[in-house]
């Protein structure tokens, strides 16, 4: 299905998804707008850099604090669609910018910053259902406020978490599994989620709904992802098993925000959340809204892989 072209903008620009965002967006034809903070004497070189690669690209860059409110409605004025990928601890920091929607009055369609678990239809341990409820109260907000939305549920980051789970770029010889290993999670490639993103932004049959990305080619397990590795490397692993409870223990009695990754490790490989609930007729699953659309299988990442590993990154747990 083709989808009008709209002047697309996104916040988080220079992150992790945030880039993915920016070039799918410019792939697919829509004038691309970003909004940053300001450049300071001390800004980081490789911020600079990330900037003036945007503008080569043709993408309009805004610069401003989300605390002031004037230029973020000017921003959003002269925009279609506002796509946030801003990260975790910035979550309710969208409140400032759904209050600059209200006001600009001409926005068709916001996609908050989610990109994990289905939040209404999940739960987990204290310190992920925090994320999780900041993710709850930016929807409630956005439909207080009347603005048409999108929601997204792509649950895991697929080349973070075959880096995390995996170490492809290291020769290691053991690797972690938390609990069983036999929970289901689904790993989505990066480029895949930001292509999905835009095309659910400006789909019509999207508006006002949750999109879940769930193809089948990226259900699986943790043993199941070690288990095809190691016929593809043809190396056999030591696996460690870390208990469930020692995964608790870690959620409860590290601080905040160290709490918040073992909690999600919980959530997503050892109790399976992704895949807690059945999908019916009523969702909308990405692979089978844009069934033209050639995503990334788990299998193809690890090919991946297999020529170029994946460098560690810097990135959030979603």
């Amino acid at each position: 299905m083709a989808c009008e072209k709209r002047k697309i903008l996104i916040f988080g620009g220079t992150g992790y998804l945030g880039l993915h965002m920016i070039k799918a967006s410019l792939s697919m034809g829509h004038p691309t707008y970003a909004y940053v903070r300001p450049v300071k004497p001390y800004t980081n070189p490789s911020k600079l850099d990330l900037l003036k690669e945007f503008e080569s690209m043709g993408v309009t860059v805004f610069q401003g604090e989300l605390e002031e409110h004037e230029k973020l409605v000017s921003a959003v004025k002269q925009v279609d669609v506002v796509i946030s990928t801003l990260a975790v601890p910035q979550h309710l920091d969208q409140l400032k910018i759904i209050s600059a929607m209200k006001e600009a009055g001409n926005i068709k369609r916001f996609v908050p910053s989610e990109f994990g678990n289905e939040v209404d239809r999940v739960s987990g341990l204290p310190p992920f259902e925090t994320v999780l409820d900041n993710k709850r109260k930016i929807r409630r907000a956005s439909e207080a406020a009347g603005l048409s939305y999108t929601y997204v549920s792509a649950n895991s980051f697929a080349a973070y978490f075959v880096d995390y789970l995996l170490h492809p770029h290291e020769k290691r010889e053991e690797v972690l599994v938390y609990g069983s290993g036999e929970a289901k999670a689904v790993l989505n490639y990066e480029e895949d989620v930001a292509a999905y993103t835009v095309k659910a932004a400006t789909d019509p049959r999207v508006a006002n709904r949750v999109i879940i990305y769930r193809p089948p080619g990226n259900i699986v397990s943790q043993l199941g992802l070690i288990s095809s590795w190691e016929k593809k490397t043809g190396r056999t692993l030591k696996k460690i098993h870390v208990p469930e409870e020692e995964i608790v223990k870690l959620s409860e009695s590290l601080p905040f925000p160290e709490n918040v990754p073992p909690s999600i490790l919980h959530n997503i490989f050892i109790k399976g959340e992704q895949v807690s609930f059945e999908l019916t007729a009523d969702d909308l699953e990405a692979s089978e809204l844009y069934p033209d659309y050639k995503y990334t299988s788990v299998d193809s990442l690890l090919d991946i892989c297999l020529v170029n590993p994946p460098k560690p990154k810097l990135a959030a747990f979603s």
